[in-house]
């Protein structure tokens, strides 16, 4: 059920590849609540994914555009001012990538340039995309920029490992560009710390199976999915959260906030009383 939230409203969306992604959710969500927008992606996962078809069903126009460079981003927001008429009014930064995470690297042995490829990408994007829009004075006062995170940024999941750097450095841009945008042109910067998800992306982590298991036996209302973390972004662009900015907002069943469940004692246990020599 749409209910217009996004009326008249213009944005950018990154990070669509295809049906599996939040930010694929996201635009459909976007198109059914009245936004207009434009949709990008590098080039090489433009020529990979489906998303021409997500242009086409949302009436979007899809730029190439590399994050990690500024001047991309530059040509991206002064091109979509001018498809979309002036000003957006939100943006979702929907960006990740570990090449050690792809590589099997272990934490205690990554690849250095790897790392950098991973904090780039995944983290100093945001900075970028945050000053070039700035610059370019994109953003209509009482906009909306959200980054998806994730609570790795807090504690320690095995084998996610470089990620959690990126995904720490990702909500601290949010909070330090977050108070610069709001005290000057009261925009507002945000992060969604989702539920582990099977995206495109997330079937890249060893051992994402496990984890969601873990986390849906975990939480109280169970893993949220990428619908639900569409719907989640969607109020945070509305006018229905223009005093929300600088926080990290879990959307993951309640996850964030437990110790033990029921159902992960019980699974516990019965772990234990199959190892004899446990």
């Amino acid at each position: 059920m749409a209910y217009n939230l996004l009326k008249g409203k213009k944005g950018i969306i990154f990070g669509a590849l295809n049906e599996m992604s939040i930010a694929w959710k996201v635009a459909e969500r976007a198109h059914e609540e009245g936004a207009t927008f434009t949709l990008t992606n590098t080039p090489v996962s433009i020529r990979l994914g489906t998303i021409d078809q997500l242009a086409k069903s949302t009436g979007s126009t899809v730029i190439p555009a590399d994050a990690t460079k500024f001047e991309d981003l530059s040509a991206l927001i002064q091109q979509s001012m001018e498809i979309l008429g002036g000003k957006v009014d939100f943006i979702l930064h929907s960006i990740g990538m570990s090449p050690n995470v792809r590589k099997g690297r272990p934490y205690d042995d990554l690849d250095y340039a790897y790392y950098m490829q991973t904090m780039d990408i995944s983290a100093f994007s945001f900075h970028k995309l945050l000053q070039a829009a700035r610059k370019l004075d994109a953003i209509n006062e009482w906009g909306s920029v959200v980054a998806l995170s994730y609570i790795a940024a807090q504690r320690t999941l095995f084998r996610y490992n470089d990620m959690a750097d990126a995904k720490a450095a990702l909500e601290s841009i949010a909070r330090s560009f977050g108070y610069i945008y709001g005290r000057d042109r009261k925009i507002r910067v945000n992060t969604v710390s989702q539920s582990p998800t099977l995206t495109t992306a997330g079937s890249g982590v060893k051992g994402i199976d496990g984890l969601m298991d873990f986390t849906e036996r975990m939480s109280p209302l169970g893993n949220a999915t990428a619908d639900e973390c569409a719907l989640y972004c969607i109020t945070l662009f509305s006018d229905l959260t223009r005093k929300i900015t600088m926080q990290n907002l879990f959307n993951d069943g309640g996850f964030s906030s437990m110790g033990m469940s029921a159902r992960a004692m019980h699974v516990y246990k019965q772990s234990l009383d199959d190892c004899e020599d446990c």
